[in-house]
């Protein structure tokens, strides 16, 4: 892929937050960025087995397809956390996580009834849609720790520097919450199936390159919703 439509790629799957912030700025309530923060969160469970090739520019990576997708769930955990607290984005990440859950069990049913006789992409539509149980089980512990972590370093340190500094809370909370995520995930999703340590060196350098250019959102998103 090139460098920059990746790049391009990123601004444009970040640039959804801002719908969820003119959302708060009219109702007064996260359920658009919570709305978003679960889509993200499940279409990022979907994809996650794809290993793709990143190009870079300077360095060629490999890394899931989710990569650039799911770090953007942890701006949207610090939109909420710097808007409604630290309770609101803990309900929410809760939420999210049952609804991964249930779309797992529903799709587990869709498989596993009986296709028509004149069906003939059942394989195809297993292939697809089915989630291998330790991918599956992976990104639940993986969501479930590196989120939850995410949301009490973002309001520790809003506490530590008074409000200021939002760039700040936003880097130093996601960046390990991201290597937290990244870690766990990939040592359980493929020990013993993909060579572990390219793999999240690849997905840690993508994630954190989307952390980077999602600081700017933070900002602007902010601005939305406060003005």
């Amino acid at each position: 892929m090139n460098p920059i439509i990746l790049f391009l790629w990123i601004i444009g799957i970040s640039f959804f937050s801002l719908f969820g912030s003119v959302y708060v700025k009219k109702y007064k309530k996260p359920d658009a960025l919570i709305a978003l923060y679960i889509s993200f969160v499940l279409i990022s469970n979907i994809i996650a087995y794809k290993i793709v090739k990143f190009d870079l520019g300077i360095i060629t990576v490999f890394a899931t397809s989710a990569s650039i997708i799911f770090p953007v769930t942890f701006l949207l955990t610090d939109i909420i956390n710097e808007k409604f607290g630290r309770k609101e984005t803990h309900k929410m990440i809760f939420i999210a996580f049952l609804t991964q859950i249930a779309v797992a069990f529903f799709i587990w049913i869709a498989i596993n009834l009986e296709p028509a006789p004149f069906f003939n992409d059942q394989e195809i539509f297993s292939k697809i849609l089915g989630f291998a149980p330790r991918i599956m089980i992976a990104s639940w512990i993986a969501f479930l720790i590196s989120e939850n972590a995410d949301a009490y370093i973002f309001s520790w340190f809003k506490n530590l520097t008074k409000g200021k500094h939002l760039w700040l809370r936003n880097v130093f909370s996601s960046i390990p919450a991201m290597a937290l995520d990244t870690i766990i995930f990939v040592t359980i999703a493929f020990y013993g199936i993909q060579p572990l340590l390219p793999l999240i060196a690849g997905v840690l350098i993508l994630k954190w390159i989307v952390g980077i250019i999602d600081i700017p959102y933070m900002y602007i998103n902010r601005w939305m919703m406060d003005n």
